[in-house]
């Protein structure tokens, strides 16, 4: 059972990373990168599919489905407060975001908005 697994079945009884995937066509890791994206992407003052699917590669079709499978917009919410419960994931989560690796997502989170907002 992978750490996103346990903390999808903190915010919904009925979700795993494997079903998951076989829901909407894509490999288990797919998933699971979807879901440290969709997480990413909603700590992230833009849009949170975009911001996602830009992160990811990730269609932003997919990432929609994964995230209504997930309990939609409010789930994330719930999962990425669980997220900073499990270093694991967090550092996953966190890696999305810090594009340069310098450790500190906040000063790369200004470039994603403007990369999603052409400004």
């Amino acid at each position: 059972m992978s750490i996103f697994d346990q903390i999808l079945g903190q915010i919904s009884s009925n979700v795993d990373v494997k079903n998951l995937a076989a829901k909407v066509g894509i490999d288990p890791s797919q998933a699971e990168t979807a879901i440290a994206a969709l997480a990413a992407g909603h700590q992230a003052p833009t849009d949170t599919l975009q911001t996602a699917a830009a992160n990811s590669g990730l269609d932003a079709g997919v990432l929609g489905q994964i995230m209504e499978h997930i309990g939609g917009e409010n789930a994330l919410a719930s999962f990425a407060s669980a997220v900073g419960q499990h270093p694991d994931a967090l550092q996953k989560v966190t890696g999305f975001l810090d594009r340069d690796g310098d450790g500190n997502p906040l000063n790369d989170i200004a470039g994603i908005a403007k990369g999603i907002f052409g400004n």
